[in-house]
């Protein structure tokens, strides 16, 4: 199994949970949040993942790869932190609200 083909799911699961909150009250605010938690989680996995690889912490085979890279990292690495950026508070606000006891 190639990376990309692995990413597919979790991009899919991301895309219908955000869609499905779109419900829920404040979605242009938490869009906005996910969107600046987006740009820094990027950024930061740039340059980590760029440093991690350089350092031979760890390779991928290439034919595993699309290709595409962002200096040493693959493009597919980018994929998750963006996820975690609009997945996390999507599953949030689909949460029952807890009640103070």
């Amino acid at each position: 199994m190639t990376y990309p083909l692995l990413v597919i799911p979790f991009v899919l699961v991301t895309a219908i949970v955000t869609a499905w909150s779109a419900r829920r009250p404040g979605f242009g605010r938490r869009m906005r949040a996910s969107l600046i938690a987006a740009v820094v989680l990027l950024l930061l996995t740039a340059v980590f993942d760029n440093l991690m690889i350089a350092l031979d912490l760890f390779t991928y085979p290439d034919q595993h790869l699309s290709g595409i890279r962002i200096g040493l990292a693959p493009i597919e690495d980018f994929s998750y932190p963006l996820c975690a950026a609009f997945g996390v508070p999507a599953v949030a606000a689909l949460l029952p609200a807890r009640r103070n006891s």
